[in-house]
């Protein structure tokens, strides 16, 4: 076991959950102020239900030996066999790592919860992440990291989890925001955040927390950390400029909003080649991505699809912007086989088929695991519950107290 390797990861362990209230600050600044508490509480509760989870079967199912390369099955159940025994080609303990991806797998639902913000019923928010962090997330991982067909038959790279998280909770968003409507009063009446500050302030906290999301996922204290390090960082800052320059371009002001949109589309968009990418590739990602997801949302703003936070346009398609950009600028100077730019096409191929399948399953489970929530206990809140907001119907308290 390497000491040092081992202390940087129960770094980015901790760095990776502060990220999970910072983004409930983000959520909560974005809702109306009627909202604010259930917001947050579902980015709270979603440590607890999917910490619960992994810990039984969730992690089994993303890291048991393959079954077909699909699942994992369930020789860890309840961590049977993970101790502190360093885990096989790795030098950290098999538990903190266990712990390490955990923390991925608790924020990633708590991101698509923007998708539904402000009408779902908390018991439906419950169901659902039981059922989604064990049908859609623990499959994709598997796929990806833990020796699934991704990784070892197309040889798809996923640095951090532009497919594993951003891409599965943001095409997840699409399906649930088609299925369960638009909130009471979209299009006709206002919804603008009621605390831009909180946005700014979560923005921080994911910005920080970011850099033990995609740096712990060199899991060691090397070389590549030190790159997955510098490249988050860029990104954020190229994308964080983008959009509020965009936005100063398009409606004559420089959004602060924008800039915290755009820092998030940047940190999205490096986090599959955070440790592929060299710093100038990392530059350009991150501007491509505030391009990207800034249009996405006109998009969907015109077809009036009430994606409440934007899960889709920022994590979706910068995450799958950033997973097609590895197949651009993979650099062999950082252990790969280059991407498209550097001399291997077929690296831009495997990115591409496997943005492709991961779209496409994380769509289709996520629609029919919120269509069986829904017949089995009703996902939706009703007019009048909408009308007085969520904190006080479903949960009888105020975010705020006069």
């Amino acid at each position: 076991m390497n000491g040092a390797n081992t202390a940087w990861i129960l770094v980015s362990t901790a760095l990776v959950m502060l990220m999970i209230p910072g983004l409930g600050l983000f959520y909560g600044g974005l809702v109306r102020a009627k909202n604010v508490l259930t917001t947050v509480m579902h980015c709270f509760i979603a440590m607890g239900v999917v910490g619960v989870v992994w810990v039984l079967w969730g992690y089994s199912l993303a890291f048991g030996s393959s079954i077909g390369g699909i699942v994992g099955n369930l020789d860890h159940f309840a961590l049977r066999g993970v101790g502190l025994e360093p885990l096989e080609g790795l030098d950290i303990p098999a538990l903190l790592f266990m712990m390490f991806q955990g923390m991925f797998a608790a924020i990633t639902p708590a991101l698509l919860a923007g998708a539904f913000a402000e009408r779902i019923k908390f018991k439906a928010y419950l169901l659902f992440l039981v059922l989604w962090s064990t049908i859609v997330y623990s499959p994709i991982a598997h796929w990806v990291w833990g020796g699934g067909w991704i990784h070892s038959v197309l040889g798809a790279l996923d640095f951090a989890g532009g497919n594993v998280v951003h891409m599965s909770s943001g095409i997840g968003a699409l399906a649930v925001a088609l299925i369960i409507g638009r909130r009471s009063g979209f299009g006709r009446e206002p919804m603008e955040p009621h605390s831009l500050m909180f946005v700014l302030l979560g923005t921080g906290l994911l910005w920080f927390g970011w850099f033990g999301f995609n740096g712990g996922s060199a899991l060691a204290a090397d070389g590549i950390a030190v790159n997955a390090l510098v490249t988050t960082n860029t990104a954020a800052a190229a994308g964080a400029v983008t959009w509020m320059l965009l936005a100063w371009i398009m409606v004559k002001k420089p959004s602060a909003l924008g800039a915290a949109s755009g820092a998030v589309a940047g940190l999205v968009a490096i986090t599959p080649g955070a440790g592929f990418v060299e710093v100038i590739p990392s530059l350009i990602i991150g501007i491509v991505a505030s391009i990207v997801s800034y249009f996405s949302i006109e998009l969907r703003l015109k077809l009036k699809v009430d994606d409440a936070l934007d899960v889709w346009g920022i994590h979706g398609m910068s995450g799958t912007w950033g997973a097609l950009a590895v197949g651009l600028f993979a650099s062999t100077a950082l252990g790969t086989d280059g991407g498209l730019f550097t001399g291997n096409p077929s690296q831009f191929v495997a990115q591409l088929l496997a943005t492709v399948a991961t779209w496409i399953y994380a769509f289709g489970a996520t629609w029919i695991v919120f269509k069986v929530v829904d017949l089995l206990v009703g996902v939706r809140a009703t007019e009048d519950e909408e009308i007085l907001g969520l904190d006080m119907s479903e949960h009888g308290e105020r975010g705020y107290v006069a």
